[in-house]
């Protein structure tokens, strides 16, 4: 996955975290083209805070997207070309995949 290399910079909690972990199939057919576009996608949406994201040579992969609240998750599932990269992913690039979305109450690290 191309997403940023970065660690995403969020605000002080309380904000959301939707974590979509996946095992690739083999080979690209067109997957890192979609993976930057929805990294594009998504930055442009209300909402929306920041993404970190890895993948090992395994095809064992782990997004994290990061939003303000659960109607902005909502209105990011729902967003038409998002939803065309999901039937592609799940028809396609997944061999399995789980979504989860939790509320993040505290975050701290580094400064």
């Amino acid at each position: 996955m191309s997403a940023p290399a970065a660690l995403a910079r969020t605000p002080q909690p309380p904000y959301y975290a939707v974590i979509f972990t996946s095992h690739r199939t083999d080979g690209d057919r067109g997957y890192g083209a979609m993976s930057d576009r929805m990294v594009e996608l998504a930055a442009k949406q209300p909402g929306y805070l920041g993404v970190e994201s890895a993948r090992g040579s395994d095809g064992l992969g782990l997004t994290v997207s990061y939003w303000r609240d659960e109607a902005s998750i909502l209105a990011w599932k729902c967003e038409t070309e998002h939803q065309q990269a999901q039937c592609a992913g799940q028809q396609t690039w997944y061999a399995d995949y789980q979504v989860r979305i939790a509320k993040v109450q505290r975050a701290y690290g580094k400064p």
